[in-house]
């Protein structure tokens, strides 16, 4: 069973990745030391489709190289839809999930974000990071 955070989280932790081009931002969910990332999130990230991170997760999980209950974690997320605030449990991907997708995608942008993530032990230092901002997340 994947866990779930059913209330919305007001004072999470996260922290912004930007590509070396500046032209892209993506916000990093951080919780219990982990960085989380939706697939759409993966997608922008990666500037891939929806379908395109779909199928390299499935094929992730599939082959076992990860175990979706370890990986996995579904937070609740408030959206504007239209006039209305949407309240809805959207999964997450761990940063192990997040890099291996990263490795299939063949892109420029996927290469920045892994050479950012693995130089200088950095995905020990992100849960620690200076850089960290404290407020409301905004998926």
């Amino acid at each position: 069973m994947i866990p779930a955070d059913d209330q919305p989280d007001d004072t999470g932790e996260f922290l912004f990745y930007q590509t070396d081009d500046a032209k892209s931002r993506i916000e990093l969910r951080l919780h219990d030391g982990n960085v989380w990332l939706t697939q759409r999130q993966l997608s922008d990230l990666y500037q891939v489709s929806l379908p395109t991170v779909n199928e390299h997760l499935a094929t992730i999980y599939d082959e076992g190289e990860l175990s979706p209950e370890a990986t996995i974690r579904k937070f609740r997320i408030v959206q504007s839809e239209g006039n209305r605030q949407v309240s809805r449990l959207v999964d997450h991907y761990r940063l192990e999930a997040i890099l291996s997708v990263g490795y299939r995608v063949r892109s420029q942008r996927g290469v920045q974000f892994r050479r950012w993530a693995i130089s200088r032990n950095r995905i020990r230092e992100i849960p620690h990071s200076p850089f960290i901002i404290r407020g409301k997340l905004r998926t």
